[in-house]
C-alpha cells in the first residue's frame, strides 16, 4: 500500500514537470500569448481594378469589357512573350473582365492566357489563316457570367465565308469572330464581335468596315458589342470610324460619362503619348449604356504587356 502511494506521488511530480516545461516563458508584465482561437487568419485581398478606382464598384448588371491587342508571342527579347506574360497575367487578374476581345494571339499564347485566367474562363476563336492556323481574333469570357449560345467567323474579303481569303490589297488575312451570349445574371442576350483591320491597305480597311456593317445588320435587334484594333483613328473625320459609327449606327464607348486619361493606344514600347491616336475601340449599340471607359496603362518595372494599351468599358445592356 505504501509502495503504491510512493509510485503515485512520483507520477504526479513527473506530470507536473511536463506541464511546467510546456508553459512558454513570459517576461514580467508582458501580455499573455493569445489562444489559438484568438489568432486572426491571413486573408488575401484581391487587387482593386483600374476601372473600379475610376468609377467605383460595378453593379451586378454591369458588364466589364476589354479590347486587347496582345502582340503576337515572339520569343526574342526585348518584349518577348516570356517577359510579357507575367505582366499580362497580373493585368487580367486585376481587371477580371467579363468579356475580352483579343487580337494577334497565337495558339501557345492563348493557352497561356487561358491558364493564367483560371477555370472560370473559356475562349472561342480560330486561326485566321487557311487550316485554322495563325493569329486568332479570340474572345475570352467568364463562363460563370456568360453563356455562349451560338458562334461564327467570317473573313474580311470578297469571299467572307472562305477561311483564309483576302481581297482589296490587304497586307494580311483579316477576319471577325462573333458570339451570341446570354448573361446568366440578367438573362439578357447580346452579340460580342471582335476584329482586327488591316494595318497597310486603307482600301481594305474601308471595305472591311462596310462588310462588318452589312453582317451586323443581320444581328438586329439584339445589342452588339464590337471590340477591335481598327488601325484607324477614332475620329469623326476618319472614314472607317464614320462607317462603323454613322452607317452601322454603333456608338463609341469612350464618350461614356466617366473616363480615364486619354492616351494613344499604340505605343510600340516607347513613352506613352497623351491624347494620342486611339486605334483600339469598343463600340456598342445605341441601347447599350456606357458607364465608364478606360485606356489601361498597366506595366511592371517598365515592362508593358503589349505594344498596345488595352481599352476597357463598363456597359449595361438594355433591359
Amino acid at each position: 500500500m505504501r509502495g503504491m502511494r510512493v509510485a503515485g506521488l512520483v507520477a504526479l511530480i513527473v506530470l507536473s514537470a511536463v506541464i511546467v516545461t510546456r508553459e512558454p516563458a513570459r517576461r514580467p508584465g508582458a501580455a499573455p500569448a493569445p489562444s489559438p482561437s484568438a489568432v486572426t487568419p491571413s486573408v488575401t485581398v484581391p487587387p482593386v481594378s483600374a476601372i473600379d478606382r475610376l468609377a467605383g464598384p460595378a453593379a451586378p448588371a454591369d458588364l466589364e469589357v476589354m479590347s486587347f491587342n496582345l502582340r503576337y508571342a515572339s520569343i526574342t527579347p526585348p518584349n518577348s512573350w516570356g517577359q510579357r506574360r507575367p505582366v499580362t497575367r497580373a493585368l487580367l487578374r486585376s481587371e477580371h473582365p467579363d468579356l475580352i476581345g483579343t487580337q494577334e494571339g497565337l495558339p501557345i499564347q492563348l493557352r497561356d492566357i487561358e491558364s493564367d485566367l483560371g477555370p472560370d474562363y473559356d475562349r472561342i476563336g480560330v486561326g485566321r489563316d487557311p487550316g485554322g492556323l495563325g493569329e486568332h481574333m479570340e474572345i475570352f469570357y467568364d463562363r460563370t457570367r456568360l453563356n455562349p449560345l451560338s458562334q461564327g467567323h467570317f473573313w474580311l474579303s470578297g469571299t467572307p465565308d472562305v477561311p483564309g481569303s483576302t481581297s482589296w490589297n490587304s497586307h494580311r488575312v483579316r477576319m471577325v469572330t462573333w458570339v451570341l451570349f446570354a448573361d446568366r445574371r440578367t438573362g439578357r442576350r447580346f452579340y460580342a464581335v471582335n476584329t482586327h483591320l488591316d494595318n497597310v491597305s486603307q482600301i481594305a480597311r474601308l471595305q472591311s468596315a462596310r462588310l462588318i456593317t452589312d453582317r451586323l445588320a443581320g444581328f438586329a435587334p439584339l445589342p452588339i458589342v464590337l471590340t477591335g484594333d481598327f488601325n484607324s483613328p477614332a475620329e469623326p473625320s476618319a472614314d472607317v470610324y464614320r462607317i462603323l459609327t454613322v452607317d452601322a449606327g454603333l456608338r463609341d464607348t469612350w464618350t461614356a460619362a466617366v473616363r480615364g486619361p486619354a492616351w494613344g493606344t499604340i505605343h510600340n514600347y516607347e513613352p506613352l503619348i497623351p491624347d494620342g491616336e486611339r486605334d483600339d475601340w469598343i463600340l456598342a449599340s445605341p441601347g447599350v449604356t456606357a458607364l465608364a471607359a478606360l485606356i489601361n496603362t498597366h506595366e511592371q518595372a517598365g515592362q508593358f504587356p503589349s505594344d498596345h494599351l488595352p481599352v476597357q468599358a463598363r456597359l449595361r445592356l438594355p433591359g
